[in-house]
């Protein structure tokens, strides 16, 4: 099913994100995709100049030591004539925010559920972005090789649980020790237990004659579980699969390398192209000719050596080339592209031009934040890049007064990738952080010690939650702000927060301030 020739333009980028809950085995199903398209050659190494080096889609600190994802990596890589643009997102529930806003990223997702315990909280909530968004999803069932449920189970489970129709494109024969293969349904073909095709592709019915008298019972439980399967379940649908309806299902083991090859087909074959993305005050056609892109992720310190910054771009329309100036729409400040970047987990490639699809690092010394869309044409903003209300809502400690100044920097790099979010309160010094998950706070002391040299403990707060305040009537808001001098702040954008003790309180004020909306999401592209 792979293709001979490759699309132009725009059309030959896939730009694709796996989600998953931890543990899962979503690290270790993006190393083997890289692996089985040549971009690595060992698990673990890069092909660059005939040099061998290693690469981990794990690159800081903390996450080697807890062994998670924390960050959003990104690889850019090439397959059957294709470009394909991977992003690697968090799997902990803590950094959510971040996997969402990668997720308004790209234009399809592969979803992996562990084969021996099915949907978990977390894949459900990362689907049901994807669903916000009409992203279509692959589905991976990972580690057939060990203990698993009944394949007709999971199935079941995704279409109850998800509201999405199933199309499996292969068979488990069997699953732990009793695990003798897969049936390729999609080729007609058998697939070891090690990963390779037997014999030629052709007819499913021929292959299921194979097995006709087979000893195996778990063998013969699947053969009835796949008659079933294919008298009940529907046949894959492009158009169903694309409008986000259903999903085509692979199985196998990323960590034996077991049907990667054929999911690694499946994206090429199936995934979108660069897809329109929504903005104001119109939506960006990837054919258009004006060159588009919006940031949805800034990293500092990839390299400490260096203390670098890069916001990572993804293209929506054009074509962006080296040296050329593109407007940053929320500041109207001109920006040169001086040394966009293609990403390899750590690896960096000069890129001299990208397309739409495409995602790029550009470095940059501040400039440049989550959501700001840049373009050479028309102003536009791309739309739906959020925050959310913090679930978790904490003062910052600095016990050495003289490093202020590197305290908000700190800060403000941090918030500036989404780290945490942070409140300056109107009355008073100090900072307030937001988190969605209490392993966001570690990351903000662990980083702000390592890479800033500010040591800061982190204290409970008066409040629970926070809210930002849309202002219909500036002398409502006035009074408002009176009343509740001290549970009045600033984000980083400068719009106006209101830090409050209880839901009782933010329900009460909206009641007594109708003229107020107290938001528990805002758009990053779009002043509140």
């Amino acid at each position: 099913m792979s293709q001979t020739t490759a699309p132009a333009g725009h059309l030959s980028r896939r730009t694709f994100a796996i989600i998953s809950h931890p543990d899962a085995g979503k690290t270790t199903l993006t190393e083997k995709l890289l692996l089985n398209s040549g971009a690595i050659h060992l698990a673990g190494e890069v092909k660059e100049r005939g040099e061998r080096r290693r690469t981990r889609s794990d690159w800081m600190e903390i996450e080697q030591k807890r062994g998670i994802s924390i960050t959003s990596s990104v690889m850019t890589f090439e397959h059957d004539g294709l470009t394909l643009n991977l992003l690697d997102t968090p799997g902990h529930a803590d950094f959510s925010e971040d996997t969402y806003r990668t997720l308004t990223a790209v234009d399809s997702a592969i979803m992996v559920i562990d084969a021996a315990k099915g949907i978990e909280a977390q894949t459900r909530k990362l689907f049901e972005v994807c669903r916000l968004r009409d992203i279509p999803i692959i589905t991976f069932i990972n580690k057939v090789d060990r203990d698993a449920r009944d394949t007709l189970e999971i199935l079941d489970e995704i279409m109850e649980t998800l509201a999405l129709d199933t199309a499996p494109m292969m068979w488990p024969l069997g699953s732990g020790v009793d695990f003798s293969g897969m049936i390729d349904l999609e080729r007609g073909r058998f697939v070891t237990a090690e990963g390779n095709p037997d014999g030629p592709e052709g007819d499913v019915d021929a292959v299921v004659a194979r097995f006709a008298n087979t000893q195996n019972h778990a063998v013969s439980a699947a053969l009835e579980g796949l008659e079933l399967a294919r008298g009940t379940l529907p046949e894959f649908d492009m158009d169903a699969y694309r409008e986000g309806h259903l999903t085509p299902v692979y199985f196998g083991s990323a960590l034996k390398s077991i049907g990667v090859r054929e999911l690694l087909e499946a994206v090429c074959t199936f995934a979108p192209p660069p897809r329109v993305q929504p903005a104001h005050p119109a939506p960006v056609d990837p054919a258009n000719a004006n060159c588009t892109g919006f940031v949805f992720k800034v990293q500092a310190n990839m390299d400490p050596n260096h203390r670098d910054r890069v916001a990572f771009v993804r293209l929506a329309s054009g074509t962006m080339t080296r040296g050329m100036k593109l407007k940053n729409v929320r500041s109207g400040k001109d920006l040169r592209v001086a040394n966009p970047m293609f990403f390899f987990a750590r690896e960096r490639e000069l890129a001299d031009s990208a397309i739409a699809g495409d995602v790029v690092g550009i470095p940059n010394h501040g400039t440049l934040s989550v959501g700001d869309t840049l373009t050479d044409g028309p102003d536009v903003t791309v739309t739906g890049i959020p925050n959310f209300a913090p679930e978790i809502l904490r003062r910052v400690h600095l016990s050495d007064t003289s490093k202020t100044k590197q305290l908000a920097k700190a800060l403000t790099d941090l918030a500036e990738e989404g780290v945490v979010q942070v409140f300056k309160p109107s009355i008073g010094a100090g900072y307030y952080v937001g988190a969605v998950g209490p392993l966001q706070l570690e990351v903000l002391t662990s980083r702000a010690a390592v890479e800033y040299s500010v040591p800061i403990r982190i204290e409970p707060a008066q409040y629970v939650t926070a809210r930002w305040v849309k202002v219909g009537d500036e002398k409502e808001f006035e009074k408002f702000a009176a009343l509740h001098r001290l549970n009045i702040a600033e984000d980083r954008y400068g719009d106006p927060v209101f830090l409050a003790p209880s839901q009782w309180e933010i329900d009460r004020c909206a009641k007594d301030f109708p003229s107020l909306t107290f938001m528990t999401t805002k758009d990053r592209g779009i002043a509140a």
